[in-house]
């Protein structure tokens, strides 16, 4: 998984009925990209993660 600060993480629920959550990465602690991740969440939690297979990444979109 690569990833750049400001794109977005989202973990989607591996239960019926358990919502996806949704954060900014602010920092990346790999190499080249690549986790550990620091995230906020949209409810203002802040965690250290290695994303798993229940996560992907929103890559910002060129501009034109």
């Amino acid at each position: 998984m690569h990833a750049t600060v400001g794109e977005r993480l989202i973990i989607h629920g591996k239960l019926v009925g358990q919502a996806t959550r949704r954060g900014e990465i602010l920092e990346i602690r790999g190499e080249d990209g690549g986790p550990p991740y620091l995230v906020r969440f949209d409810d203002g939690h802040e965690t250290l993660l290695f994303p798993g297979a229940d996560c992907e990444i929103e890559h910002e979109q060129p501009a034109g």
